[in-house]
């Protein structure tokens, strides 16, 4: 199968193009990380470039993002040179019917919280195998931590009830290491029946910097699948 025919690739492109469309001319726009929000910036960049859209400054949440930020042509800005962000696009590993999402497949949801909550709205793009019915039913939650704490931390998740594990790199010996230089555990809980008091308790444990639970805070989730082999996009 050719990478043109790919029906999966296809789809996480029709998402992105989803979500950017949704971009208006003069807006701050907050940038996230991952392969479908990848195509979001892809087509964001490709607006600008056409003229469908102008003044647009981005925001990203990853070197990943930063990166292909400046390969699309959208212009950057940080958070301390601007005082809101109008839109946000970001994809999630899990999502549940309230939209709470656990994010940080990419250890980049330290950055991703910080971006995504500031945003007046905030565009959520994934494939419809990220739906559940309860968080944590398939995917850990990261918990960004400093290096130093790794140890009492994982310590006082197990006795919360979670089975931690620090991220192994690929590719590389050692574990990974996040943006800020801090590492990342991954921690699987048996059952998540209160994800907004889970997300307080984990980030009170002293050397947790920040967690993949997002509580809400999404507002819309674009839903990109399959169907008879063409892409479909819904909104949850």
């Amino acid at each position: 199968m050719t990478a043109a025919a790919d029906p999966v690739k296809l789809m996480k492109q029709e998402v992105g193009r989803a979500a950017a469309n949704l971009i208006q001319s003069n807006s701050i726009v907050g940038l996230g990380t991952g392969s479908t929000t990848a195509y979001a910036i892809q087509f964001i960049g490709e607006r600008l470039k056409s003229g469908e859209i102008k003044d647009i400054v981005g925001v990203p949440t990853s070197f990943q993002a930063e990166v292909l930020s400046k390969q699309y042509g959208i212009p950057l800005t940080t958070l301390d040179a601007i005082d809101h962000i109008d839109i946000a696009i970001d994809g999630a590993d899990e999502v549940d019917p309230q939209k709470n999402l656990i994010k940080g497949g990419g250890a980049a949801h330290t950055r991703e919280k910080v971006v995504d909550y500031l945003a007046n709205q905030f565009i959520v793009v994934i494939d419809s195998g990220k739906l559940v019915d309860k968080l944590g039913s398939v995917f850990a939650v990261p918990v960004e931590v400093i290096p130093m704490a790794v140890t009492p931390v994982m310590n006082a998740i197990a006795k919360l009830g979670g089975k931690p594990e620090l991220r192994m790199g690929v590719k590389k010996a050692g574990p990974v290491v996040t943006d800020q230089g801090n590492l990342v555990v991954d921690v699987k809980f048996d059952d998540i029946p209160d994800p907004v008091n889970l997300e307080k308790t984990l980030n009170n444990i002293p050397g947790v910097l920040e967690n993949g639970i997002f509580v809400n805070c999404a507002d819309k989730v674009l839903i990109g699948e399959v169907k008879d082999g063409k892409p479909v996009v819904q909104e949850m």
